[in-house]
């Protein structure tokens, strides 16, 4: 508030006028004093004395109500002061749905002053021979402003697959905590010992055909993992080790780093996943990724803990479990993820040709007992030497939770079906007919699994199997015999343009989990296939060893191969 300068002068004028009369009358005046008492007579004219002295009573008058002005003058200046330097209380305030009727007006409102208060002065009667006035006034309280109104910030969208339980899944974790979690990091720790029985019993203990397993009849760490996932400020990353079997079988399988140098198959042995990006709130998330990152074709997970069979059937077992390569992971919702792949190859660390491959998953989950999962690759010429034979690949899953009575002994029962079908085109091969001298080359296979839960979910039984067909052979583990690899190649099982290959299998598992962290798993395995594929009583390996280069052909030897097989795995999964 302002006061107006005109007012002031007056107030400072009159005030300045009583005073000066007041002080050249005084002594005047107390020279013509009556006598103490003295009263003038009643009808008579008044004399000068006291005249003088009825002017000097209104001067005093006129001065006490300057005196006052100013000092409501004053106090109406440090109000209005300090009303600008603290804004008001909203006259309206925000309502917890949604803004006042002012802001909905205008985004903008700029404090709007009342006008001034009236100033009211009581009404001092001047009487003859009275004391100072005591004038008395009633101020308004200042105006209410109107304050900018803050648009309350946008709620955060929900997490991807939060809205449900989804740790029945087959492939997916069952945990639901983690004991080593901070603002930065949540830790991860998996171990994976197993003893395979194999009824064929190979006097090498080699195990022919898995991804999964590689010795028989004896103790073997098959993985230990160390890692987790970092998280700060929309950093993200995650680090998983593998020692143990794992950090030699699944080199073997990938035949790039015989392309170039620098050793891949050593570089990256001992990391299963190993990556880093960055984290936009946009939707329900987008994650930019770049490194090592799980594949999840064939369903199953890479981490025997996750799944609901030791064993996976061939659709699985024998499609890729990681990519080396970009990933955009997009969720325009919380129930679906859709994420593109840029990557060197299938399954590959480096590129074995030119091309690098492309790729997409899409991952659906309407509610909290349905997934729909598919995965599809192409363009990339995955056939080492052979630059114009590009692969094309697709892989589905539905996996429906259809029973759950969480009171009862037999809690929950959910089952998975997953169908698969590829092919190989150019470079000598047809994708889908064959003509003279271009066989057909094609992947065509399917597994179902149903799992059983009782008694609160701390035993489990799963049931299942699968068939493949695969002209070519070339998504079929390798045999490792004489030490072949899958850059080395063997003599004892090719790899040729239309070579059959026909396979089934079927297991039962079951679990025993007394802890959300714990798994004690008993399966039995048959596996079939309609040419000598499985490790026999004799084993692959030549007497007395490897002998010459990986894969090489060893006079006077041939591996023990069989049609069937039939084992029993036991082991001991961790993870928290």
């Amino acid at each position: 508030m302002s006061i107006r300068p005109e007012k002031v002068s007056a107030v400072l004028g009159l005030t300045g006028a009583a005073l000066v009369l007041a002080l050249f009358a005084a002594p005047n005046l107390r020279a013509q004093q009556p006598p103490a008492g003295s009263e003038p007579a009643a009808g008579r004219q008044p004399t000068p004395l006291e005249l003088a002295q009825a002017q000097l009573a209104q001067a005093q008058a006129q001065l006490a109500r300057a005196q006052a002005q100013l000092e409501q003058a004053l106090a109406l200046a440090r109000q209005a002061q300090q009303a600008q330097a603290k804004p008001q209380r909203p006259a309206e305030p925000v309502p917890s749905s949604g803004l006042p009727r002012a802001v909905a007006q205008t985004a903008s409102l700029a404090p709007v002053p009342p006008p001034p208060p009236p100033l009211q002065v009581s009404q001092v009667h001047l009487a003859q021979g009275q004391g100072q006035p005591e004038p008395t006034t009633a101020l308004t309280a200042p105006g209410p402003l109107v304050a900018k109104a803050s648009v309350p910030a946008r709620p955060k969208a929900p997490e991807p697959f939060a809205f449900a339980d989804f740790t029945w899944l087959n492939g997916n974790s069952r945990t639901t905590e983690s004991p080593i979690d901070t603002k930065v990091f949540t830790g991860e720790f998996r171990v994976d010992v197993n003893e395979i029985t194999d009824f064929n019993h190979p006097r090498d203990n080699t195990l022919v055909g898995s991804s999964e397993i590689g010795r028989t009849n004896e103790i073997q760490l098959q993985q230990l993992g160390i890692g987790g996932d970092f998280h700060y400020d929309h950093v993200i990353g995650r680090l998983m080790t593998q020692f143990g079997m794992y950090s030699t079988m699944t080199p073997r399988n990938d035949a790039s780093p015989g392309r170039g140098q620098w050793n891949l198959d050593n570089a990256y042995r001992y990391l299963s996943e190993a990556y880093g990006g960055y984290h936009w709130d946009k939707w329900n998330g987008i994650n930019f990724e770049a490194g090592i990152f799980m594949s999840y074709v064939g369903l199953f997970s890479y981490y025997n803990f996750d799944n609901w069979a030791y064993q996976p059937s061939y659709v699985s077992s024998n499609t890729p479990w990681f990519f080396n390569g970009l990933r955009v992971q997009i969720f325009p919702t919380d129930k679906l993820k859709i994420e593109p792949w840029y990557i060197n190859g299938w399954q590959s660390y480096g590129k074995f040709n030119s091309k690098p491959g492309l790729g997409m998953q899409v991952l659906w989950r309407p509610n909290g007992a349905v997934e729909v999962l598919t995965n599809n690759y192409g363009v990339g010429t995955d056939t080492l030497g052979n630059p114009r034979r590009t692969r094309w690949h697709t892989d589905d899953s539905l996996e429906v939770k259809y029973y759950e009575r969480p009171e009862a002994f037999l809690d929950r029962s959910a089952f998975s079906l997953t169908l698969d079908a590829g092919c190989e085109s150019g470079g000598g091969v047809h994708c889908t007919k064959s003509a003279p001298g271009i066989p057909a080359q094609y992947f065509l296979g399917y597994m179902i699994y149903n799992r059983f839960w009782f008694d609160h979910d701390r035993f489990a039984v799963t049931l299942g199997g699968g068939q493949i067909n695969n002209p070519g052979r070339y998504l079929v583990l390798l045999p490792p015999i004489n030490g072949a690899t899958a850059f080395s190649g063997t003599p004892y099982f090719t790899e040729n343009p239309g070579d059959p290959f026909r396979a089934y299998d079927g297991s039962i598992t079951f679990d025993w989990m007394p802890s959300q962290f714990v798994t004690f798993r008993t399966e039995l395995d048959r596996r079939g296939a309609n040419v000598l594929y499985f490790a026999g009583p004799g084993g692959v390996t030549p007497p007395g060893g490897n002998t010459g280069p990986p894969g090489s052909l060893v006079p006077g030897f041939n591996p023990d191969l069989r049609k069937t097989e039939t084992r029993i795995n036991t082991a001991v999964l961790v993870k928290f």
